[in-house]
């Protein structure tokens, strides 16, 4: 990922963030045929003294499924448009439009799981987070026929990232005037990505990493 270092983000509080507001990641790895293979998936993350872990898996019909070795993790954060005319210290012709945006990439190595007591473990930790997030109560039940039927259906997979790349480009390289302008701009705005962004934005120019 390219990031200029203006936009170069070090503090891993970042990555928790972008994380906790969505774990819907894009995986990457390199495909038999040369060309790169993409699966969108749910993941559940982990980071503790022992480093990061990102655990999911695949369905066993993807052509990705059990692929162990190198890999890439895309993880996607609020984004939207930013209008040059929201900048007050520039000239019109002086200003042009851009995308602000928070994302991060990860490269590390898979390792693909097919042990049921561990897809159990996996598959049991992804339910009980989500179902938590929507006030369900579904329970994953591995002695249930058709549920052991689904988990054959299954490969798992741990990804241990080697590097982490965050971007976070929220005009922090403005003055703070601009900075206030955009964030306003963003906040007027009857869009609820613009309005998140904005307050990534407010995050980020008061360092705010408590959330």
């Amino acid at each position: 990922m390219f990031i200029p270092s203006a936009f170069a983000e070090t503090d891993l509080i970042w990555l928790d963030r972008l994380l906790a507001r969505d774990a819907f990641v894009t995986l990457v790895t390199n495909g038999a045929d040369g060309y790169p293979q993409a699966t969108r998936l749910p993941v559940v993350y982990t980071r503790d003294a022992h480093g990061i872990l990102i655990e999911g898996h695949w369905a066993k019909p993807n052509p990705q499924a059990g692929h162990a070795g190198p890999a890439t993790l895309l993880v996607n954060g609020p984004h939207a448009y930013v209008s040059p005319g929201w900048y007050p210290d520039k000239d019109a012709q002086a200003r042009v439009p851009t995308w602000n945006y928070a994302a991060a990439e990860l490269r590390g190595v898979l390792e693909p799981v097919t042990d049921p007591d561990a897809l159990v473990a996996m598959l049991d930790a992804l339910s009980t987070h989500y179902e938590g997030t929507v006030g369900g109560d579904w329970d994953l039940l591995p002695i249930e026929p058709r549920q052991q039927r689904m988990l054959a259906g299954i490969v798992g997979f741990r990804f241990r990232p080697a590097q982490v790349q965050i971007k976070l480009k929220l005009s922090q390289n403005h003055p703070e005037a601009n900075q206030r302008s955009v964030i306003d701009a963003l906040s007027a705005l009857d869009a609820p990505a613009s309005r998140e962004l904005a307050q990534w934005m407010r995050w980020r120019r008061d360092g705010d990493t408590a959330g």
